[in-house]
């Protein structure tokens, strides 16, 4: 194996998060009970990330499932985020968040978000 700088004892390649902030929020419906459902977000988190290339193979087989898959972003590992969640970046565009893998061989433990095209825009709750 090859050296890699800044190297860790487990030979870990150290993850920055330099890319920006974004904003995970739970979708929790608002509507009193027996009302029609009112979807708005409830934040969970701050996270700081680094855009991820969107590779051909993902792209594709988003399309096949007929999901328009928009970025990839590495954020620290959090317990609680879920592809149930939507995600805003600091230019205040909101998606849905796809798909979360856990990333190994990288410091801090990581986790990939595929984030999805959102058709709808939901009220956020300050």
């Amino acid at each position: 194996m090859t050296w890699k700088k800044p190297n860790r004892p487990s030979h870990e390649v150290t993850q920055p998060y330099n890319d920006g902030l974004v904003t995970v929020y739970a979708l929790e419906d608002k509507a009193k009970p027996g009302y029609r459902p009112e979807p708005m977000l409830v934040k969970k988190g701050v996270l700081r990330y680094q855009e991820r290339t969107l590779g051909i193979t993902r792209l594709y087989s988003g399309r096949q499932n007929q999901v328009e898959i928009q970025r990839i972003l590495r954020v620290p590992w959090r317990p609680g985020v879920s592809s149930q969640d939507v995600a805003v970046t600091q230019d205040g565009k909101q998606y849905r968040i796809d798909l979360v893998q856990r990333v190994s061989d990288v410091y801090p433990p990581s986790m990939d978000l595929t984030l999805a095209k959102v058709e709808q825009k939901y009220e956020v709750i300050p």
